[in-house]
């Protein structure tokens, strides 16, 4: 208990921050007295318990309906269509889409859906629970004699000191317990170093927290990762939806560039050398993103007119010009080498043979300039696939 105490009263931010708690429920406590503050003590435990079951409900829930949405979304055969979305439109068939063919995406919005569902319906039982308090409160005053109810004023503050205590105690517990999932799914994120350094924090998430946690929370980081991955899935089908609509002349020009292609790899390498020679990486643009963190989004048309664009833009228009002539493409985004040593963001292709099996071969028209990047051998060693 003392080294409990001791790692209370070290002047860091995590124990200073419990410390206020629970000096501001022990102040609470003396003010409502006894009858107040175990009401209020009740109160927070029902909270509690309510979370909790709403969890576990919401859990099952999603667990159950996820399959049954994904399976009513697949019959509904649900196509983008080919001209120019609004974008009101383009959201629409964003959302969609991606609820239908994203497992973790769908499983998340509706466990979502379903807690604050579950939320709100126990919200209507507290009134009852209220009612059946202060009726057993009721009872058990009217049973007390005229003499305790004289001595009850210094007996009422010093039993409220003690239950606010208690209420203090199980609201530090609640802010420790939000600190160590931060911690743990947030293993570089800000604050994570302070917060770790605390001693206080320490001791109640090792013998505390992480004794009930298991290793549920171990895997934290990799899913954020998986959650992190999950959305750039949505980001490139919006960019699939948004560019779903070819205009006429990029069509031509990828007609044009593959008609004395006889297979859908000479179609993806004829593509793939028309788009890796025509169109120069744009330095300015990454240039002000990565000293202003200012980006301009840019569409395939305007990559096509302007014949200028960074990995993304290359990779989006050779992915449009490939669909309109029949190959099955996809944009992937990932970490590309940059010669020196390490790896930075980076975009590049996919396109699927179907005349020849159904393999999906990498290609890189960004990286045209410097060599031969359409499924060259070692492809994988400089690009690395997001999962």
């Amino acid at each position: 208990m003392n080294t409990w105490v001791q790692a209370l009263l070290r002047p860091e931010p995590v124990a200073v921050m419990v410390l206020l708690i629970l000096i501001g429920s022990l102040i609470q406590g003396v003010r409502r007295g006894a009858s107040g503050s175990a009401k209020h003590l009740f109160f927070f435990i029902w909270q509690a318990v309510s979370v909790v079951l709403s969890l576990l409900l919401a859990g099952r829930a999603a667990e159950r309906l996820s399959p049954l949405v994904r399976d009513w979304l697949l019959s509904r055969n649900i196509q983008v269509p080919k001209h120019e979305l609004s974008t009101f439109k383009q959201i629409w068939y964003t959302i969609v889409t991606s609820l239908r063919d994203f497992d973790l995406l769908r499983f998340g919005l509706i466990f979502l859906i379903t807690y604050t569902i579950f939320r709100y319906l126990l919200g209507w039982l507290q009134p009852l629970f209220g009612l059946f308090y202060d009726s057993v409160l009721r009872i058990s005053e009217n049973r007390r004699s005229v003499g305790d109810k004289l001595l009850s004023g210094t007996a009422s503050r010093a039993t409220g000191a003690m239950i606010g205590a208690l209420l203090g105690a199980g609201r530090a517990f609640v802010v420790i317990a939000i600190l160590f999932v931060y911690v743990s799914m947030l293993p570089s994120g800000p604050l994570t170093e302070s917060i770790r350094s605390s001693a206080f924090y320490a001791k109640t998430a090792s013998e505390l927290l992480s004794p009930v946690a298991g290793d549920v929370l171990t895997r934290g980081p990799v899913f954020t990762d998986a959650v992190a991955a999950e959305f750039r899935r949505v980001l490139q089908r919006k960019y699939e939806v948004i560019d779903s609509a070819v205009p006429a002349n990029i069509e031509q020009a990828a007609i044009k560039v593959t008609k004395k292609a006889r297979t859908d790899e000479e179609k993806a390498r004829a593509l793939y050398d028309w788009v890796g020679t025509r169109i120069a990486y744009d330095w300015d643009k990454a240039n002000n993103y990565e000293d202003n963190g200012v980006w301009k989004e840019q569409t395939p048309a305007e990559t096509f007119n302007t014949h200028k664009g960074v990995c993304i833009d290359v990779a989006r228009l050779y992915a449009v010009m490939a669909r309109s002539v029949g190959l099955e493409v996809r944009v992937v985004t990932g970490l590309g080498a940059t010669g020196k040593g390490d790896y930075g963001p980076h975009a590049w292709n996919e396109v699927r043979l179907a005349d020849q099996g159904g393999g999906w071969i990498p290609l890189d028209a960004t990286w045209a300039s410097s060599g031969n990047w359409f499924n060259p051998s070692g492809f994988s060693s400089t690009h690395l696939r997001e999962t």
